[in-house]
């Protein structure tokens, strides 16, 4: 059982969130905090109680933009204790996600916060701390719909091409593969064709994908879309980044080092992706 505290400057908002923990079996206690000053005098409370104390507190549901201390600002400052509450960032803004992850957060969730998605946090952070994940049965006085088991986070939607089954079996895996991804940007789904993204960029557990338009942060491992990518010309170029082989301008070799113009992106490339690539671009070149 979790012990929590939410931060959250908008008074509506931090009650939505600490109505959603509540309601969680997983969830022992859940306090509220409308500033980061009073987050961290909750907060040093627990501290000086230790994990283990009656003011204990296992993790922090934190916002990002507050008045005064971020909340970045605050995962900074319990990162120099030595055992510090566990961190969800909760926050409506996608552009913090790698520095979140550098901070160790456990979890990085958009508002608006969706029941399924914060559940989803409530998993991680219980098997972080070695607890039980999964909600138990519905007890009494709590919503039925809270109580259900919480499965793994599902992959991100996707939409697949309309291919009858007879036709199937003959397709290649390129035609196969999915041509669109969809990406959530404060609570709203939409989708992106696989044919615009020029390269995508791996941000801890996320991945950013970049098109013309502009970019859109998914919950994928960039491992995973080399592998469901491959087909559709999508190559790796480093341990960062993976690139559409058609978006590609330039090759430049330079004192030894390699690297390839994206548009106005230009991407290094290492030593070992660099011969498959310069390959890759002479097939490609020569159809």
């Amino acid at each position: 059982m979790l012990r929590v505290l939410a931060v959250d400057d908008e008074k509506p908002l931090l009650e939505e969130l600490l109505y959603l923990l509540r309601s969680d079996p997983r969830i022992l206690s859940a306090e509220g905090a409308s500033d980061a000053t009073g987050a961290l005098r909750r907060i040093t409370v627990a501290l000086e109680a230790g994990p283990d104390g009656a003011d204990g507190i296992d993790v922090v549901f934190l916002d990002i933009h507050m008045a005064g201390l971020t909340g970045l600002d605050i995962a900074r400052l319990l990162a120099g204790f030595a055992r510090p509450p566990l961190i969800v960032f909760v926050t409506a803004h996608e552009g913090f996600a790698v520095q979140a992850f550098d901070l160790k957060a456990v979890d990085y969730v958009l508002k608006p916060v969706r029941p399924e998605r914060l559940a989803e946090a409530v998993r991680r952070a219980c098997a972080q701390l070695g607890q039980p994940g999964r909600a138990p049965a519905a007890a009494e006085g709590v919503p039925a719909t809270a109580a259900a088991p919480v499965p793994p986070a599902p992959p991100v939607p996707r939409v697949s091409p309309q291919v009858p089954p007879r036709q199937a079996a003959g397709t290649t895996a390129a035609e196969r593969a999915p041509e669109q991804i969809a990406v959530e940007l404060g609570g709203v789904t939409r989708f992106v064709a696989i044919a615009d993204i020029a390269y995508v960029e791996a941000q801890g557990d996320y991945a950013r994908l970049h098109t013309d338009e502009g970019s859109h942060l998914v919950r994928i491992p960039l491992s995973t879309l080399e592998e469901r990518w491959a087909a559709r010309g999508f190559v790796r170029i480093h341990r960062r980044h993976l690139v559409a082989l058609a978006r590609i301008d330039e090759l430049r070799l330079d004192a030894g080092t390699t690297s390839v113009r994206v548009g106005s992106a230009e991407l290094q490339v290492s030593r070992r992706h660099a011969r498959e690539l310069r390959d890759l671009l002479m097939r490609h070149a020569t159809g």
